[in-house]
């Protein structure tokens, strides 16, 4: 199933809108009043010349600190190449000008995979005279080194972490980090999954890279190494019940069987005791013996 980044962006966001302000924008956090804010529902364009239809992400309305005047804060999560995009940046923010007649502020959040120079502005000149220059704050994800965030206690750079740049090699200690981060900031639960689910949509560890990083979690101090530890085991088996539960209801009997017993042989490799793989796969204790 192909992934929606751009619903996944935006769920992010709006979820976490003012850190998300105080980590990339901390000048534009101090002035926003953020008792009033309010999203505001998507925008759909057509670009008549090119006969494509382009959506703007997100929408913000907020006030600013002691002013009655409101902006409008446009969040363009670019995952992908749009061509001439300061050139579209324009005609979005021009647009919504037009229809709501208030000052705005357009962000552009870049999210590719690897680096490029991207241009914050759009501009209109003759050799005698500049009729227009069009800036825009822009978040080029992949040009932050993710070890600079990581003392950071704010969701938005725990999700993010995932997008910024790293080697290969850093793949364990990323997630590692990233789950301290999750432990320290005592988020309730749904905040929780929706940031580990946007991490790992990004980052997906092999087995071997898992195994890899319980080792070093074990070397963690206890208080620490037990609260991650915790994290991933409670993660892990919701993510169990859920493959178990979907496998049922799609009536794959014959398949479902096979599935437990790979997901049992996981989960032995991972040190699991066999009465918990017992209760949560229904296998037989004896079967999951022999599987060891």
């Amino acid at each position: 199933m192909a992934v929606d980044h751009d619903r996944l962006f935006k769920e992010l966001i709006t979820t976490f809108f003012e850190e998300f302000l105080l980590l990339f924008f901390p000048h534009v956090h101090e002035h926003i009043d953020f008792q009033h804010v309010a999203f505001l529902s998507e925008e759909l364009f057509t670009d008549v010349t090119a006969g494509e239809k382009y959506r703007v992400d997100l929408l913000v309305e907020t006030k600013l600190k002691g002013e009655d005047g409101l902006i409008i804060v446009h969040i363009e999560n670019q995952s992908y190449v749009q061509p001439l995009f300061p050139e579209r940046m324009f005609i979005y923010f021009s647009r919504l000008f037009e229809k709501y007649r208030k000052r705005m502020l357009p962000i552009a959040v870049f999210s590719y995979d690897y680096l490029r120079n991207e241009p914050s502005s759009f501009t209109l000149q003759f050799p005698f005279f500049d009729v227009l220059q069009f800036r825009f704050l822009t978040v080029e994800l992949r040009k932050q080194n993710w070890r600079d965030y990581i003392r950071h206690d704010n969701p938005i750079a725990a999700a993010l972490l995932s997008k910024m740049g790293y080697t290969e090699s850093e793949r364990v200690e990323l997630k590692k980090q990233f789950l301290r981060m999750i432990v320290r900031m005592e988020l309730d639960e749904a905040k929780q999954r929706l940031l580990i689910g946007f991490f790992e949509t990004y980052v997906k560890l092999s087995d071997e890279e898992e195994q890899q990083l319980r080792n070093e979690v074990n070397e963690m101090e206890t208080k620490e190494k037990e609260q991650v530890l915790e994290l991933i085991i409670s993660y892990e088996k919701k993510a169990l019940e859920k493959g178990l539960k979907e496998g049922v209801e799609r009536g794959l009997q014959q398949g479902l069987q096979q599935e437990k017993r790979q997901i049992a042989k996981k989960m032995l490799a991972k040190g699991y005791d066999v009465q918990t793989i017992h209760e949560l796969t229904e296998l037989s204790v004896e079967e999951i013996e022999r599987l060891k």
